[in-house]
C-alpha cells in the first residue's frame, strides 16, 4: 500500500489481516475461506480472492468504494464483495467477518433460527436467524443475508457459514466467535439421547439484553 495513503488506511489494512489470520488459527476457515473487511470513511478494505492469509503483506493491499469500484490494489476482492457491502450500505458497520466455522455451518442445515440455549444470543441481537440459502458471492446471497440481520448484529448462511458486524473488526470477531460457540452449546446439547434442551424465553432473553447495557468497565 503507498505510503501516500492515511495512516488510518495502512492500520484498517493491517487490522483486516490479522483478523483474517486469527480466523484461520482459530480454525474458523479452512485454506482462503471467509472473508475479512473494514470501512474507512467510503473506503472498505478487503481480503483479497484466493490468497492465502500468511501471504499478505502491505502491497497486497484490496481497497473498494461502496459501489464496489476498486480503487487500491492490483488483487482481486474477494468473491463474497456483495456481502461486505450490503452490511456497509445497510448499517453503521465498521468492519465485517465471514467464515465457514463448522459447528455454526452444521446448524444451518438443521433450523431456521438458533435455539436460544444460552444468554450469548442477546450479544448478537436476539434469536439468530439463518439466511436462505443461495450460491456464494450472488446478489441473492447478500438480499438473504440482509433479511436474517433484521434487528441482529450476525446471521448464518444456510449451508455456507456466518456473518456478522460490528463497530471494530475486534467486536465482529468476537461476535462471531460467541455465535460459533453458542451453536456449538446447542449442538452438544441436543446430542444427548432422550433429553431436550431446556431454552430461555424472549422475556429472560430481554432481561439479559438489557443488564448488557451495563456490562464491563465505565470510564
Amino acid at each position: 500500500m503507498s505510503e501516500q495513503q492515511p495512516e488510518s488506511v495502512r492500520q484498517a489494512w493491517r487490522d483486516v489481516v490479522d483478523t483474517a489470520r486469527r480466523s484461520a488459527a482459530d480454525g474458523l476457515v479452512v485454506g482462503t475461506s471467509g472473508n475479512v473487511s473494514a470501512r474507512v470513511g467510503d473506503l472498505v478494505l478487503v481480503t483479497p480472492s484466493g490468497v492465502p492469509y500468511d501471504r499478505l503483506g502491505p502491497d497486497d493491499a484490496v481497497g473498494v468504494d461502496l459501489e464496489g469500484n476498486q480503487v487500491i490494489g492490483d488483487l482481486g476482492p474477494t468473491s463474497e464483495l456483495p456481502l461486505h457491502l450490503a452490511v456497509y450500505r445497510s448499517t453503521d458497520a465498521a468492519a465485517v467477518v465471514h467464515t465457514h466455522a463448522v459447528h455454526a455451518t452444521a446448524v444451518s442445515t438443521l433450523v431456521a433460527e438458533v435455539p436460544l440455549v444460552h444468554y450469548a444470543a442477546a450479544i448478537l441481537g436476539g434469536p439468530v436467524r439463518t439466511a436462505a440459502y443461495a450460491r456464494y458471492g450472488t446478489p441473492e446471497l447478500a438480499d438473504a443475508m440482509l433479511e436474517a440481520l433484521r434487528g441482529r448484529t450476525g446471521c448464518l448462511l444456510a449451508n455456507h457459514g456466518t456473518v456478522t458486524y460490528g463497530d471494530t473488526l475486534d467486536q465482529a470477531y468476537d461476535r462471531t466467535a460467541q455465535l460459533e460457540w453458542l451453536c456449538h452449546l446447542w449442538l452438544t446439547a441436543s446430542s444427548v439421547p432422550g433429553h431436550t434442551p431446556a431454552l430461555l424465553s424472549t422475556a429472560q432473553l430481554a432481561e439479559v439484553t438489557q443488564a448488557l447495557k451495563g456490562y464491563g468497565q465505565r470510564g
